[in-house]
C-alpha cells in the first residue's frame, strides 16, 4: 500500500443509513440518540469514509444542577453583600446536533460479517434549555459549538447486497462532556460494492 493508493477520486455516494442509539454521558442523564449516515466509499484500501448527522437531548444530572445553583447563590450573595438566597433552577436540558465524519478500517470475517474500527471528528451544536435559565447568562454558557472526537468499532451484516444491519460501540469526547454509546441501525446501498462486501450465500 502506497500513499498514491489514497485517492479522493475513488470517493462516491454509495448508500445511506439510519440508526438509533443509547448513551451514558458524564453530565446529563442517560438518553437515546438518533442519526443518519452516508457511505462515501473507500479512501484507499479498506479505509471507508462516512459523514453523519446525529441528535440527542437529555436533562442535566441532579448533582450538576445543584452545583450550578450553589454557584449562582454565591454570586448573588457576593454582588448584594447579603445572605445567599435559595436558588431553584428546576430542570435544565441539554441537546446536541452533531455533524461528523468517521474514517473506518473495514475487513470481512467468516459468517458474512464485516467488522470495522475507526475514529472520527465532529462539530457539536449544543443548546441549553430550561424555564429558569432561558434568556440568562446560564443559557448563553450552555449554548456553544464544540469540536469533538470519537473512537468506535462494530459489525455489519449484509441481509442482501443492498441492505445491511449494523451495530457499534463508540466513546465520544467533547469538551468536558464524555459518553459511551451503543448504536444499531440499517443501511441501504446504491453504489458499487467492493470485493469482500458482497453477501456470499
Amino acid at each position: 500500500q502506497e500513499l498514491a493508493d489514497f485517492d479522493y477520486e475513488n470517493l462516491r455516494f454509495r448508500g445511506v443509513g439510519l440508526d438509533w442509539g443509547y448513551m451514558w454521558p458524564t453530565r446529563v442523564e442517560p438518553t437515546q440518540s438518533w442519526g443518519i449516515r452516508m457511505d462515501l466509499g473507500y479512501l484507499g484500501p479498506g479505509v471507508r469514509v462516512l459523514p453523519s448527522l446525529g441528535y440527542w437531548s437529555a436533562a442535566f444530572k441532579g448533582a450538576e444542577v445543584s452545583e450550578l445553583e450553589g454557584r449562582v447563590a454565591e454570586l448573588i450573595a457576593t454582588q448584594t453583600e447579603g445572605p445567599a438566597p435559595d436558588v431553584d433552577l428546576g430542570v435544565i436540558e441539554w441537546s446536541d446536533i452533531k455533524i461528523g465524519m468517521d474514517a473506518q478500517v473495514v475487513w470481512d470475517v467468516p459468517g458474512n460479517l464485516l467488522t470495522f474500527a475507526g475514529l472520527g471528528a465532529a462539530a457539536h451544536l449544543l443548546n441549553g434549555d430550561g424555564a429558569a435559565i432561558n434568556g440568562t447568562f446560564i443559557e448563553d454558557l450552555l449554548d456553544s459549538v464544540t469540536a469533538g472526537f470519537n473512537l468506535h468499532a462494530g459489525l455489519e451484516y449484509p441481509v442482501s447486497n443492498r441492505v445491511r444491519l449494523h451495530g457499534q460501540g463508540r466513546y465520544e469526547v467533547l469538551g468536558d462532556l464524555r459518553y459511551l454509546q451503543v448504536r444499531t441501525g440499517i443501511q441501504f446501498m446504491f453504489g458499487d460494492l467492493m470485493p469482500g462486501e458482497e453477501r456470499t450465500r
